[in-house]
C-alpha cells in the first residue's frame, strides 16, 4: 500500500515524467523511509541497552548490601541492611529531582539523535534544566545516571557500620547524590565541564579520561567514606579499651558471615559489567560494540588479577610474620573490587595485558593502604577506603600511563592521544589535576556537613546502643534468629535497660566497660 501510495505521490508531483524518473522519486522515497526506520531501531537498541547495563549496576546494592550484611557481627545484620535500601532510596529522590539536572543538564537534549549525541555548549559549574525531569524524554539515560549516583552513596554504608545513626545515611546520601557527586559528574562527563574529554576545548586538548568512573565514582564515594570515619570515630574497643588505653596490636572485628561476604562480592563482580560495559553508552554507533566488549573484557581481567595479587601478596605476608601460611579470604574478596575499581578508569582504554598489570597493582594498592588505615588508626568496616578511595586514586593514574592510543581513537575519536607508555603525559597531568580538584571539592562541602550532624548528636549512635547491637536498639529484634537464639535476644535487650538504668539511674554501680561489653559481644 505504501508503495503504491508513493507511486503516485510521485507521478502526481511529476506529471511530465519519465517512467525512469518517477521509479527515481518512489526508490528516493523509500529510502528515506528505511533509514528513518533504521535510525529509530538503533535508537531503541541502544536504549534497551542502557537499560539493561542499569539493571545490572542496580543489582549492585543487592551485593553491597550482602556483603556488608556478613562483615559486621549479628547483632547488627539487620540496620546494615536497611541502611543500604535507605541509600538507594535518597539517591534517587536526590538525583530525580536535582541531581541529574546538577550533573548534565544541557548536555543531554530531550531526544538524543545518534549524529548529534550530545550538546556542546558554554562551561557551567553545573546543569541548569531536567530539574525533577523537566522536559525530559530520555529515560533510559536518566536511570543509568541514577545507577552510577547509587553506587557512589552506597560507599560509604558499609565504612561506618555497627556506629551510625539512621538519620545520618538518608541524610548524606540526599546530599552526596543531589549536589556534590553531580558537580564532579558535571566537571568531568558533560560536555559542559571544564574538565570533559568532550569539552570544546579540553584542558591540555584531552581533558580528564574517566571511562567508567575510578574517580568520579569511586574517589567521590571513597572520600567521602574517609571523612566520614574520621569525625564518626571507631567501633568500640577496636583501636582503644575502655580506660582510653591504645592497643597494641588492634583488635581486630570480624563479620559473622564470610559466606555472605563471597556472595555479596560475585555480585558486584556480575554488576560491574553494566558499570564498565555500559558506559559506552550506546552499541549501534561507530566501533561502540567494541568498545563495550573490550570493557567487559577489562571488567574480568581486572577484578581476577587483583584478587590473585592480593591473596598471593596477603599469604606470604603472613607466612613470613609467622610462619605459617594462611589464606585470607577477605583479601581475596577485597582484591576482586580493588581490581575492578582499578580497570574502571580505563576499562576501553587498556589493551588485555594492562588491565591485568592495574587490576593486579590495585590489589596490592589495596592491601598497602589497609596497613596505612590501621597506623592513622581509622575504622573501616568493609575496607570500602582502601577499595574505593587508593585504588579509585590508582585508576585515575593509570588511565594516563596505559592508554591505548587505538582505543583512544575508538571511544573518544582522540587520535593523537595515549597514556605515557605510548604518549606525552598530558592524559596523566589531566587526571592528576582531576582527581586532587574531586578530593578537595568533597573535603569542603562534606566535612562540614558531617561536623555539623556530630554537633547536633544526630551522627553516632549512643554507645550503650552500640555495646548491645544496632538491631536490638533500633529494629526492636535481630535480623537473624537461631535455634534457642531468643533468650539471647531477651537477655541482650535486658542488658540494654540495666546499663542505662545503671548509667543514668546510680553512677556509682556503672557497669564495667569490659565486662558488658564483652559479655554483650558474645551474644
Amino acid at each position: 500500500m505504501s508503495e503504491s501510495v508513493s507511486y503516485l505521490s510521485c507521478k502526481s508531483s511529476m506529471p511530465n515524467g519519465t517512467t525512469d524518473d518517477i521509479l527515481g522519486c518512489v526508490a528516493l522515497g523509500l529510502e528515506k523511509k528505511f533509514a528513518s526506520e533504521s535510525t529509530r531501531m538503533a535508537l531503541a537498541i541502544d536504549r534497551c541497552f542502557l537499560i539493561y547495563a542499569a539493571s545490572l549496576m542496580f543489582f549492585m546494592q543487592a551485593g553491597f548490601a550482602i556483603l556488608c550484611a556478613g562483615s559486621v557481627r549479628r547483632k547488627n545484620v539487620q540496620n546494615t541492611l536497611l541502611k543500604n535500601l535507605l541509600d538507594s532510596c535518597g539517591a534517587a529522590i536526590g538525583y530525580w529531582s536535582v541531581g541529574f539536572a546538577f550533573s548534565f543538564g544541557n548536555a543531554y537534549p530531550s531526544t538524543i539523535t545518534l549524529e548529534d549525541p550530545t550538546i556542546i555548549g558554554d562551561i557551567s559549574f553545573v546543569g541548569n534544566t531536567h530539574f525533577f525531569m523537566a522536559d525530559m524524554d530520555n529515560y533510559a539515560a536518566w536511570l543509568f545516571q541514577f545507577a552510577f549516583a547509587a553506587t557512589s552513596a552506597t560507599i560509604v554504608a558499609g565504612t561506618l557500620a555497627e556506629r551510625c545513626q539512621m538519620v545520618a545515611y538518608i541524610s548524606y546520601s540526599i546530599l552526596l547524590t543531589g549536589f556534590v557527586y553531580p558537580v564532579v559528574v558535571h566537571s568531568v562527563w558533560s560536555t559542559e565541564g571544564f574538565l570533559s574529554v568532550k569539552a570544546s576545548e579540553p584542558v591540555l586538548g584531552i581533558g580528564m579520561i574517566d571511562f567508567a568512573g575510578s574517580g568520579v565514582v569511586h574517589v567521590t564515594g571513597g572520600m567521602t567514606a574517609l571523612i566520614a570515619t574520621k569525625i564518626l570515630g571507631p567501633r568500640k574497643n577496636r583501636f582503644y579499651d575502655e580506660r582510653g588505653v591504645l592497643l597494641c596490636p588492634p583488635k581486630k572485628i570480624m563479620g559473622h558471615s564470610v559466606s555472605l561476604q563471597v556472595l555479596g562480592t560475585f555480585l558486584l563482580w556480575f554488576g560491574w559489567f553494566g558499570f564498565n560495559a555500559g558506559s559506552s553508552l550506546n552499541v549501534s554507533y561507530g566501533d561502540q560494540s567494541k568498545v563495550a566488549s573490550l570493557a567487559a573484557v577489562s571488567t574480568a581481567l581486572g577484578g581476577a588479577s587483583g584478587c590473585l595479587a592480593s591473596l598471593t601478596t596477603s599469604t606470604i605476608l603472613e607466612e613470613r610474620r609467622t610462619g605459617e601460611a594462611k589464606y585470607d579470604v577477605v583479601s581475596a574478596l577485597n582484591g576482586v573490587l580493588a581490581g575492578l575499581v582499578s580497570v574502571t578508569g580505563g576499562a576501553a582504554l587498556f589493551e588485555p595485558w594492562a588491565a591485568v598489570l592495574v587490576g593486579s597493582i590495585g590489589g596490592l594498592t589495596y592491601l598497602a593502604a589497609c596497613h596505612c588505615l590501621e597506623k592513622l588508626r581509622l575504622d573501616d568496616a568493609v575496607h570500602a577506603i582502601p577499595v574505593h578511595l587508593a585504588c579509585g586514586i590508582w585508576g585515575v593514574i593509570s588511565v594516563g600511563l596505559f592508554a591505548s592510543p587505538n582505543h583512544m581513537n575508538d571511544t573518544y575519536q582522540k587520535t593523537d592521544h595515549g597514556g605515557l607508555l605510548y604518549h606525552n603525559g598530558s592524559i596523566l597531568a589531566t587526571n592528576l589535576l582531576g582527581v586532587l580538584l574531586i578530593i578537595v571539592w568533597v573535603t569542603i562541602t562534606m566535612t562540614p556537613f558531617f561536623l555539623c550532624l556530630s554537633y547536633l548528636g544526630l551522627f553516632r549512635s549512643d554507645p550503650l546502643e552500640e555495646i548491645v547491637g544496632l538491631d536490638i536498639s533500633y529494629h526492636g529484634a535481630s535480623a537473624i534468629i537461631l535455634d534457642g537464639a531468643e533468650p539471647k535476644e531477651t537477655e541482650r535487650a535486658k542488658a540494654l535497660a540495666d546499663l542505662r538504668r545503671r548509667r543514668f539511674g546510680d553512677s556509682k554501680d556503672m557497669v564495667t566497660a569490659n565486662g558488658g561489653d564483652d559479655h554483650l559481644n558474645g551474644l
